[in-house]
């Protein structure tokens, strides 16, 4: 028997190929899992995954970054749009490099996203203690700052020995791959290992597809859950990321179209359906619309559809407040099928939706002609509300953040994807915005993390080459992050950015106001003469700022100005800023408050009246949470 075939590579060699080689297939299409590479090279991994990608060529495209952090944002962006089917992998050096990772991880694993980290670490083999950039534990000597990624990771492997990168590389590919499981994985390579040689086996690098399941239910739960739906008379569907994650949007149509139960929407599970389809309610939760908050407090069947039940969405255990209400939740995840005492559905959303319409229908279940009549009068007076946050009356002045949004509406059509993360703007978008396709709204709200959009977008836009991709960000976030700019401009992406100044940061001063923290340190102002920041704004050209990286920036003062400059921007084949300063005063209207609580704790002692006039409202709402048992 003659001796297997191998190929004489280094470490970092062979994960390249390997990854080169990988595929997922879902429903027929078949897509590369691991379709490039974002790298910042420091000495931990310049000699090794650099020197691997310089003799890939073009097998594994490579992208270069500004940050870290920002590379994984990016490749978050792409696995969203791509639908989960394809990633990115990014590689950084050992020490700063790798724990600005660590941020990003945690994004990618709570939203359940693929990216894949491969971070340099330090010497496996010790030939000098501590190198570069080493953190020393006196305590243990296998510790290094990569560890920081365990937690924030679905799968995490220190690749200690060249062999040992068969199973850890297999091992990540399942995750990946894995509908349930998918999140950040990484693979720490000490930087030593990364160079070194090894005899591997050519199996190792064969063509491998990855086969994402679409699980079935049990027909003992299904029978429960459609005996659940056949007894409630006042439903409700919340309709979470998972929805997106299966591509069940039509299969959630077509249910809610045969039974009239009304959907609302998670700020993940948001465009699950068309604003326009006569079952969307909209979002729900303290970011959401009257019309599903008030059909939330009433229903006695809660149908969870992919969602984890963040306290945004519940109102902190305060929104459903029927005593009489239980919950079913149709989830990949038994972690979360389970939340809240549901009966469990534990499936594919899709897989799970299609047999329980088909349930349905053979006893022709829909709700109460009064119960549709109902939420569909509901939902048209707050479009009425919409209408009037959106318009302008005036030209001249100077638009409101809702306003912003309302010029956006009057000009995208459904191949627009709006992206936002964190600020006043994630809850301006889920009470108001009116999403056309399963794609045009991506707000990151499951870490919220400030920074994100930008990156996100070029991500967005490597997917999705043919579509406009709008970032929307405030100043407060635009000053977190705003290097990838460079990165769209070196790839010629023409990502759409619109920055909106209110100088500081507005969502937690309105926040910080209504728990008795005075807006303290949340505007960009200078000293006052009392060493308070509450002198005049600070002098920063945001504007400027963008145009020195790159971007062509249209400068906009007025409704009209702004109007004109959007339209501008979209046609724009280049990078293109729309900065606007928006107007904040009182007496402008905006949009409507929030529709139900948020639990921020406030301090149970103070003297001043502000934060002792908070905490009465707070003991008054905390009465009303509740343990659904």
């Amino acid at each position: 028997m003659s001796a297997p075939r191998t190929r004489r590579l280094t470490t970092a060699q062979a994960l390249v190929s390997f990854l080169s080689r990988q595929y997922t297939e879902r429903d027929g299409r078949r897509q590369r899992l691991i379709s490039a590479t974002w790298g910042i090279f420091g000495h931990g991994n310049v000699a090794g995954i650099g020197q691997a990608l310089v003799e890939s060529g073009r097998a594994m495209p490579y992208l270069q970054g500004r940050n870290e952090q920002a590379m994984v944002h990016a490749a978050v962006g792409y696995a969203r749009q791509s639908g989960r089917l394809s990633a990115h992998a990014v590689t950084t050096s050992i020490g700063p490099g790798a724990t600005n990772l660590v941020t990003g991880a945690a994004l990618a694993t709570i939203n359940h996203l693929p990216v894949l980290l491969l971070p340099g670490d330090t010497f496996a083999t010790r030939p000098a203690d501590p190198v570069l950039q080493q953190l020393e534990v006196p305590s243990a000597g296998d510790i290094s700052v990569n560890d920081c990624l365990r937690p924030v990771s679905r799968y995490f492997d220190r690749i200690t020995r060249p062999e040992a990168l068969i199973p850890a590389a297999l091992q990540a590919m399942r995750t990946l791959a894995d509908p349930a499981e998918t999140g950040a994985v990484t693979l720490a390579l000490p930087q030593d290992v990364q160079a070194q040689a090894y005899d591997w086996p050519q199996e190792f690098f064969a063509e491998r597809i990855w086969y994402v399941r679409r699980p079935a239910p049990d027909p003992h739960e299904l029978d429960l859950a459609v005996r659940a739906v056949r007894s409630a008379r006042r439903p409700l569907i919340v309709a979470g990321g998972g929805v997106h994650h299966s591509a069940a949007q039509e299969t959630l149509a077509a249910f809610a179209a045969a039974t009239r139960i009304p959907v609302a929407s998670t700020q993940a599970g948001k465009g699950s359906l068309r604003h326009d389809h006569p079952a969307d309610v909209g979002g729900i939760g303290h970011t959401g619309t009257a019309t599903a908050d008030e059909l939330a407090r009433t229903a006695d069947l809660v149908i969870g559809i992919g969602t984890r039940y963040s306290d945004f969405t519940t109102a902190s255990a305060t929104l459903f407040s029927n005593p009489a209400v239980r919950f079913l939740n149709l989830n990949i995840t038994g972690f979360d099928a389970h939340k809240l005492g549901a009966l469990p559905l534990v499936a594919d959303a899709r897989t799970a939706l299609e047999a329980l319409t088909a349930a349905l229908a053979a006893r022709n279940h829909r709700v109460a002609p009064s119960y549709e009549t109902e939420y569909t009068g509901a939902k048209e007076k707050w479009e009425q509300r919409v209408t009037a946050a959106f318009t302008a009356e005036d030209p001249d002045a100077r638009p409101t953040q809702a306003q912003v949004l309302g010029l956006l509406d009057a000009l995208v059509t459904e191949d627009d994807i709006l992206i936002n993360a964190a600020g006043s703007l994630p809850g301006d978008l889920h009470k108001l915005w009116r999403a056309r396709s399963v794609h045009q709204y991506h707000v990151e709200y499951g870490y919220s993390c400030m920074g994100y959009e930008i990156p996100a977008a070029i991500g967005v836009q490597l997917a999705a080459p043919d579509r406009p991709v709008w970032a929307l960000v405030g100043d407060g976030t635009y000053l977190m992050n705003p290097t990838e700019i460079v990165t769209a401009v070196q790839q010629e992406l023409p990502v759409k950015l619109v920055v909106l100044q209110n100088h500081g940061y507005a969502s937690i001063g309105g926040l910080s106001e209504t728990v008795g923290g005075e807006r303290f340190g949340t505007a960009y102002r200078r000293r006052a003469a009392n060493g308070a920041l509450t002198g005049p704004p600070l002098p920063v050209d945001l504007a400027a700022n963008a145009g020195s990286l790159g971007m062509r920036v249209l400068r906009a003062k007025t409704v009209c100005d702004l109007r004109e400059a959007l339209a501008e921007a979209r046609a724009a084949d280049r990078p293109t800023c729309v900065y606007v300063e928006t107007e904040t005063a009182d007496t402008v209207s905006g949009p409507p408050p929030a529709q139900a609580w948020w639990d921020v704790p406030v301090a149970e002692t103070a003297t001043r009246p502000s934060a002792v006039k908070a905490r009465e409202e707070y003991d008054r709402h905390v009465a009303d949470r509740r343990h659904h048992l």
